[in-house]
């Protein structure tokens, strides 16, 4: 059958569909109903190009039939229940209608259509993807039973029937017009037939055999040499997973989509690859995310179950550190709520688990999985708009930021005050090799290996406890020189070029650890968003971020600037003592993450940017810091009074 015909068949029946589903709307959207509006958008964003070149109609027929299923694409979404993203949906469907009207490009219009589809699947999502992996192999004997007779033995639409047909069979094989063609809509043809044609509806056909038979026909149009080039790139895995991240993008893309997203060869190979061995994406998407999160819980679970206690805290540990943490930078701009829920019940089922109560165990495993099901619903693939990646890029930068500046301008300040001009060349050495070392950690955990989730937290948790522990030192040995009399006689006493390497020395590590330990967090959460896309969006709350922390720099040290020496020291000897006692509570917190120290939730405030995390551990140890500031302080604030 020719292209164009069939598309205008399906589309009939489809539009059939649709006046009948909007003449007795329900109150509640229905699958059907939705699947019919996603093949209707389908339809436009594939067929206008039959209809409209270079602003010009070149099918009055193809072209009013766009017109009429734009207004009807539009017209059903207002039929749509309540939710929010129903306005947005709205506004991409008028602005798709609108395109056709004017006789946009076909580029342009299938773009509209397809945000309009992604949207419509994000509002009211229904499953898109085989419940099981097709089996090609059942789809190439499906194949030569039902469809080679008409389509040819390879696809070519050159089949022993083809003659008497009319219109004539598809060509599978057609590169072109398979460019825009999608897995789903496949199986949608193959479950409801081509009414008016000799394409029959194989709805008796179980629904894993459909699949399994829209597999083997959109696999027809690739070379060998497009599947060769497919099996190296998921051997590399990066651009495997950026192209198909999971079943859902394999069953709904199109070549054509993957190719404006990316580069067209790798769309074409990665696709080709996947359509042929759907279980390299399944494995993929297994290794990654909620759904790692929730198998990893279910084994920690069950290890648990049969006494294998150290076994099932590992596990436990995996799913937390592996499946859930990547998600927490986009989680944290959408949700912080249901972040502290899934934190704490966390920590909560490892200590069910120390304890070896299943009970609660599985009490606390049912909590985290339905946790765990909303947050897929709001960090899912396509779920994560350029709003939410700006917001997060920002914060993130913000708040891993504050800290390493506030650490290195008081440093800076510090040095401007004791005129040792000479010394700023190691703390500037300092946090310029810090972030140096950051661009290499992203190189290494982006191209060469990947970072565990235990091994992230173990380095930000020794670092931080390192910081803080250094950090307390200076801010104690700041409070003591800044009494009456004490900075005149310290620099009389050790203005000595041997002292001053030391100290600069000693500038230069906590310069670097500072910077380090923040820079190091900031890739990682930076990793996870561009994973989604959004690249403009990301980029831009980058540089928010960094316009903000360069005017909290110039604030900082233009204020210390005109500050007394003595009241600089008092108030940044106390600035000091209380970013020790942040670190010390994020340190702890990275090292029971880790699993290095154990985790008693309590009742009270989560609040990472001040190193507040409620458990025992942590409030007890910044308790802890705080009572030995307020000694060191107490004590110098005696000597002085001698």
């Amino acid at each position: 059958m020719t292209y164009p015909i069939w598309r205008r068949l399906i589309a009939f029946v489809m539009f059939c569909c649709c006046v009948i589903g909007t003449t007795h709307a329900n109150p509640t959207s229905s699958e059907a109903e939705v699947r019919q509006l996603w093949q209707l958008l389908d339809y436009v964003a594939v067929d206008y190009a039959g209809a409209v070149q270079n602003g010009a109609i070149v099918s009055e027929l193809e072209y009013g039939e766009m017109q009429e299923f734009s207004t009807r694409a539009q017209n059903q979404v207002k039929a749509l229940p309540p939710h929010p993203l129903h306005a947005e949906l709205a506004a991409a469907t008028i602005k798709l209608k609108q395109a056709v009207e004017r006789k946009e490009s076909p580029q342009q219009v299938a773009q509209l259509a397809r945000e309009a589809n992604r949207l419509l699947l994000q509002a009211y999502p229904f499953p898109v993807a085989p419940r099981a992996l097709p089996d090609l192999a059942r789809g190439a004997a499906l194949y030569q039973a039902q469809c080679a007779s008409c389509h040819g033995a390879a696809g070519a639409g050159d089949g022993a029937l083809a003659a008497k047909l009319e219109p004539k069979p598809i060509a599978f094989t057609d590169e072109e017009r398979a460019r825009s063609r999608s897995l789903m809509a496949l199986y949608q043809v193959i479950s409801q037939g081509v009414e008016g044609t000799s394409m029959p509806a194989f709805a008796g056909l179980s629904e894993h055999d459909r699949w399994s038979l829209a597999f083997y026909v959109g696999s027809l149009a690739f070379k060998d040499t497009d599947i060769a080039a497919g099996e190296s790139a998921f051997a590399q895995n990066n651009a495997a997973s950026a192209t198909i991240p999971d079943m859902n993008t394999l069953v709904t893309a199109t070549e054509e989509e993957l190719a404006k997203a990316g580069s067209p060869s790798t769309a074409r190979a990665v696709l080709a690859y996947a359509r042929i061995h759907p279980e390299a994406v399944q494995e993929q998407q297994e290794r990654k995310g909620i759904v790692l999160a929730r198998k990893l819980l279910q084994d920690s679970l069950d290890a648990l179950k049969n006494n294998q206690r150290a076994k099932a805290t590992e596990l436990a540990l995996s799913a937390y550190l592996d499946g859930f943490e990547p998600l927490e930078a986009r989680l944290d701009a959408t949700d912080r709520q249901l972040l502290v829920d899934v934190e704490r019940t966390m920590q909560l089922y490892r200590g069910a688990v120390a304890q070896g109560n299943v009970l609660r165990a599985t009490e606390y495993a049912g909590q985290l999985d339905a946790y765990f099901v909303r947050v897929e619903e709001l960090t899912g693939a396509n779920k994560t708009d350029a709003t939410t990646v700006f917001v997060g890029a920002l914060t993130i930068l913000l708040r891993e930021g504050v800290e390493a500046l506030l650490i290195v301008i008081a440093m800076v300040a510090f040095l401007r005050k004791a005129e040792r001009p000479q010394a700023l060349h190691y703390v500037h050495a300092g946090w310029i090799s810090a972030l140096a070392a950051g661009a290499l950690t992203w190189v290494v955990a982006t191209y060469v290996v990947s970072i565990s989730g235990a091994s992230r937290e173990v380095t930000e948790g020794l670092s931080s406890l390192f910081a803080a522990a250094v950090l307390l030192s200076v801010g104690l040995w700041m409070h003591q020189k800044g009494q009456a009399g004490q900075w005149q006689a310290y620099l009389k006493q050790h203005l000595t070029a041997a002292m001053e390497k030391r100290s600069a020395w000693a500038l230069f590590a906590l310069a670097f650890i500072a910077v380090y330990r923040e820079v190091f967090e900031t890739v990682l959460f930076y990793s996870a968003l561009a994973a989604d896309g959004n690249g403009p969006a990301l980029l831009a709350g980058f540089v928010t971020g960094l316009v903000l922390l360069s005017v909290i720099a110039v604030i900082f040290l233009r204020t210390s600037a005109r500050m007394p020496i003595g009241k600089f020291f008092s108030f940044s000897s106390v600035l000091v003592a209380a970013l020790a006692v942040v670190l010390v509570g994020k340190g702890i917190a990275g090292l029971q993450e880790a699993g290095w120290l154990t985790a008693t939730p309590v009742s009270g405030p989560r609040m990472p940017v001040l190193g507040l995390y409620p458990t025992i551990q942590t409030y007890a140890a910044q308790l802890a810091l705080l009572l030995a500031a307020g000694l060191g302080f107490g004590f110098n604030l005696m000597k002085v009074r001698k």
